[in-house]
């Protein structure tokens, strides 16, 4: 069970309703929502941020997709390494190009690119101060100023949230793989994985 329990959506602050109705988001979609809702102001705008950077992303939403799965793996975020956005499978995210998140840096799948962020988002999630003046000029070969920016906040927001995430242990829902709990270290690829709606409803 989640260690934090999740608020009835009926529940939820009128305008925390109002912002997630009319949508098919599924229970399952809006658990870690229904987690946020006990602090309505702060869930109402960490919906509003996660909008703004899909309405302004510059990067593509696969890239993003890949990057998003890689920090789960190191972050072992049961409930994110589950999910796959709609927008990112229709934007070419396939079970088969999940599993060469990996060993990433050998995937013949991946753009030069897509191996870069990938790097990136690896250090930030395990040794940040390994970023260097190197990485950033590697970055500098395929992205311009913005696209790194929204690269690293993008990255951070999947690091933080993603380890937050893990702590309330948000599984019950989840396909069984990912209920089970062994020690052993758990996979974004594999089988199981589910796919959910997008735009989220802050984005209309």
């Amino acid at each position: 069970m989640s260690r934090i329990p999740s608020v009835p959506r009926e529940a939820f602050d009128a305008e925390l309703r109002e912002l997630v109705s009319g949508t098919d988001k599924s229970e399952r979609e809006l658990h870690p929502t229904a987690i946020r809702a006990h602090h309505p102001e702060i869930a109402k705008a960490y919906l509003r941020f996660g909008a703004a950077m899909r309405q302004h992303a510059v990067l593509p939403a696969r890239m993003k997709e890949l990057v998003r799965l890689r920090i789960a793996f190191f972050n072992q975020c049961r409930s994110c390494m589950a999910m796959r956005y709609a927008d990112a499978v229709d934007a070419g995210v396939t079970e088969p190009l999940v599993c060469t998140l990996e060993r990433p840096q050998d995937a013949a799948d991946l753009t030069e690119a897509e191996k870069v962020a990938l790097r990136y988002a690896e250090r930030l999630a395990t040794d940040h101060l390994a970023i260097d003046d190197a990485l950033h000029a590697e970055l500098a070969q395929h992205f311009d100023h913005r696209a790194v920016v929204e690269l690293g906040m993008y990255a951070a927001m999947c690091v933080g949230f993603g380890r937050l995430a893990a702590t309330w242990a948000m599984v019950e829902d989840l396909p069984e793989r990912f209920q089970v709990d062994d020690g052993a270290r758990v996979t974004p690829w594999g089988p199981d994985a589910w796919v959910t709606a997008r735009p989220d409803p802050a984005a209309r």
